[in-house]
């Protein structure tokens, strides 16, 4: 009996070996950004979690990755303009980066965290004299600004109403000082959305401060997503349906509809051109990727869209990259981050992102 439970044990450790073995771990640390509200936790959930709140970046919780995978989810203001975030995010990432010893990182960041990691990789650049970052992975980003900022901006007093609720529903959390819910917006919106106010606001601008450069990052990719029906997450449905559509796959230069997005809307919103708040006109930076499901192997896979080409100047995309439904992940805005329940696999996407991070760092 005793020599059959060693067996198993050394079974078990013989599988656990194995696995590691063969389980993604990328050179240097991933360090994973957070969109606008975003937390660091919130009762028990990681806002980059799955659907039960397991942080996608821990080798100990997410199957497809290494143990000894550096991982590290940053914390900025979760309302602020990216001034503001990506000055805290490269702070973040220095103090990590002592921490560990690490001389390189990447960065992946979903929605305004995207924008926060452009910013941060410039800092880094010029604070520590090299290029810092290997990879920088931007997932539903409003690279060229949301329709939805502008609409809600337009609400007027009803910016205020928003902040109330969500301080009502969180707390200090996502409503604590230095939170500003106005110039989080005005970020989003393309142009200069008050030229009276002294200050020079929106994606359009600081896409010429904090562009794609081999300066800040050696390789820049992104992930767009887009969603129709009831399947979006029910509050991003809810907004749609009664007050906003947005129209985000048709092209012309800069914001030609006046929306608040560069980019002109095809005349048609009710297809698979958003994702709740950001239309696919506005998400791709670099290289499109594209996400595979492939049932033969371990791990799902990532690779590079090519045949979209690549968005160096964000200002001014292609055609061809402001309207093609080509990869574009079936998933709302919330699904990559683990809103849900739904049928997203947030371990394994990650796993895999982080496998092509892995090549390429």
């Amino acid at each position: 009996m005793k020599s059959c439970r060693l067996g198993i044990i050394f079974m078990a450790i013989s599988l656990f070996a194995v696995t590691a073995a063969y389980a993604v771990e990328s050179d240097h640390p991933v360090i994973f950004a957070h969109g606008m509200a975003g937390f660091d936790d919130i009762l028990g959930y990681d806002y980059w979690g799955n659907d039960y709140g397991a942080f996608v970046g821990s080798g100990y919780t997410n199957g497809g990755l290494s143990i000894w995978q550096q991982s590290y989810a940053a914390q900025v203001t979760p309302f602020a303009s990216s001034e503001v975030r990506g000055y805290q995010l490269a702070n973040e990432i220095e103090t990590y980066m002592a921490s560990v010893g690490a001389t390189y990182v990447n960065i992946i960041g979903h929605s305004q965290g995207g924008l926060d990691a452009r910013k941060a990789a410039k800092l880094l650049r010029e604070r520590k004299g090299y290029r810092v970052v290997k990879v920088l992975c931007s997932i539903s980003s409003p690279h060229r600004g949301s329709p939805i900022a502008q609409h809600v901006l337009e609400m007027g007093a009803g910016v205020q109403s928003i902040a109330s609720a969500l301080a009502e529903m969180f707390g200090n959390v996502v409503y604590g000082s230095g939170n500003d819910l106005e110039a989080s917006l005005k970020q989003l919106v393309y142009d200069d959305y008050d030229a009276a106010d002294g200050i020079i606001t929106g994606m359009k601008a600081f896409n010429i401060t904090y562009p794609v450069s081999s300066s800040y990052a050696e390789r820049y990719v992104s992930f767009l997503t887009a969603q129709e029906g009831i399947s979006v997450n029910p509050a991003l449905w809810i907004a749609r349906e009664l007050f906003y559509d947005i129209d985000g796959d048709g092209y012309c230069v800069d914001d030609g509809d006046g929306d608040g997005a560069g980019g002109c809307g095809d005349g048609y919103s009710g297809d698979t051109d958003d994702d709740g708040l950001v239309g696919i006109n506005s998400q791709q930076m670099g290289y499109r990727l594209d996400y595979d499901d492939n049932y033969l192997l371990f791990f799902e896979e990532v690779w590079t869209d090519y045949d979209r080409g690549y968005v160096a100047d964000l200002n001014s995309p292609s055609s061809i990259q402001m309207t093609s439904h080509s990869n574009v992940i079936n998933q709302d805005h919330l699904d990559v981050i683990g809103v849900g329940p739904d049928t997203f696999d947030e371990m394994d996407f990650y796993a895999a992102l982080i496998d092509y991070i892995d090549y390429w760092d």
